[in-house]
């Protein structure tokens, strides 16, 4: 027999050294939290808004921010979030704020105010191509990412960012080899000899158009329409944080700046008030960590609800999954419906919070996990609604 069981937060022992908070952004409490002037690095991608009014990025965060329809409430709630966000920073840490051509002006504004006109680094310009083309007007194929420090000691190391210049002729500039055997390309100019070699590192300038837009197959997608590619995400947290860092997303989406932060050895805490969110970011972590080295070191991540009640809404688990009564325990079992779940966890509840043992990220017909009596499961379906359940 299973009986629902509330819990107030998750325990998965591999996936990265971090928390997901299910919330929103603006109540996040740094003081609270004991994290202020503590956080290296801090990206944030807020719902970008369209026209008048302001439409977020998932249906989920639609529901949680309908009451904030209006520019000018927009604004605010970015202002709340900007205001945190600094008072997170260390001294050496710095914040990217990733945005389009409907708020970038407005935003660039507040964040001169809070963090000061003299602290902005770069108004990176992340150039791309896929998509379709207007006839309307010139096509927008860019974003704005608005790259702030906190103060004049900032952590900053462009070299985490070079790729080699590579063997692509340049110019009229002649390919030779140098006394050591290293290929470069040279050029006269003024009595003097340029040399560029292949394996020099190149950094990045402010416009950033070589890391394009995720595709609709690509395999980094976890379905999100505003997903970002991981390679963005990477050179930020190279360039601006260290190994074992603390970096934070309070609009993570589909989880990208988790799960880089886990592949690069960076802490993180990331925030969003989506369901839909959760259910990606959790099992990117976990897929991401059963696909590399991380099994070898025990990098726990947590998951926390800010309203533990709203996040545990599916009450009749038998509309998901065959469940059998055995000797000790119960069978749970993938029914051969397209109504199975979309997420299967079991472990033991302890203080109120669920400790995952095992899980299947991807149910598939007859897929079969045994629960002993006393241990709790965790379905989740394909709606994104959960649930955790003791065997009685």
């Amino acid at each position: 027999m299973l009986t629902k069981t509330d819990v107030k937060a998750e325990l998965h022992r591999f996936g990265g050294s971090g928390k997901l908070i299910v919330g929103r952004a603006e109540d996040f409490d740094p003081a609270e939290n004991d994290l202020s002037g503590k956080v290296r690095l801090i990206y944030l991608d807020p719902p970008f808004g369209s026209g008048g009014s302001y439409e977020f990025k998932d249906k989920t965060a639609v529901r949680a921010y309908s009451d904030r329809q209006s520019a000018d409430e927009y604004l605010a709630m970015m202002r709340t979030v900007l205001e945190k966000c600094r008072e997170l920073l260390s001294d050496t840490g710095s914040i990217y704020v990733h945005i389009d051509y409907r708020m970038s002006g407005r935003i660039r504004s507040l964040m001169d105010e809070i963090f000061g006109e003299d602290n902005l680094m770069n108004e990176i310009i992340w150039s791309y191509r896929s998509g379709g083309r207007s006839t309307k007007h010139y096509s927008r194929k860019h974003d704005t990412i608005l790259f702030y420090r906190k103060t004049k000691r900032v952590y900053f190391n462009i070299e985490a960012t070079g790729s080699p210049r590579g063997n692509v002729r340049r110019n009229h500039m002649k390919r030779r080899a140098d006394e050591d055997g290293r290929i470069y390309f040279s050029i006269r100019s003024g009595g003097k000899e340029y040399r560029y070699y292949e394996d020099d590192l190149v950094f990045p300038s402010d416009v950033w158009d070589d890391i394009e837009h995720l595709h609709q197959r690509d395999p980094e997608r976890t379905g999100f329409t505003t997903q970002k590619p991981e390679a963005l995400l990477r050179r930020i947290i190279s360039a601006s944080s260290r190994e074992g860092d603390l970096a934070m997303d309070f609009f993570s989406g589909s989880g990208t700046t988790a799960a880089v932060a886990a592949a690069l050895d960076r802490r993180f805490i990331c925030c969003d008030c989506g369901e839909a969110a959760l259910f990606a970011s959790r099992r990117r972590l976990i897929e991401q960590a059963r696909s590399t080295d991380l099994f070898n070191e025990e990098k726990s991540f947590t998951v926390s609800y800010d309203d533990p009640a709203a996040m545990q809404t599916l009450t009749e688990p038998e509309k998901l999954v065959l469940i059998t009564p055995a000797l000790g325990g119960c069978f749970v079992t993938v029914p051969g419906t397209a109504e199975g779940p979309a997420f299967l966890a079991s472990g033991r509840i302890e203080n109120g919070v669920f400790i995952a043992e095992d899980c299947i990220l991807r149910p598939k017909k007859n897929d079969e996990i045994f629960i002993p009596v006393g241990r709790a499961l965790h379905i989740v379906g394909a709606d994104c609604t959960q649930g955790f359940f003791t065997v009685e």
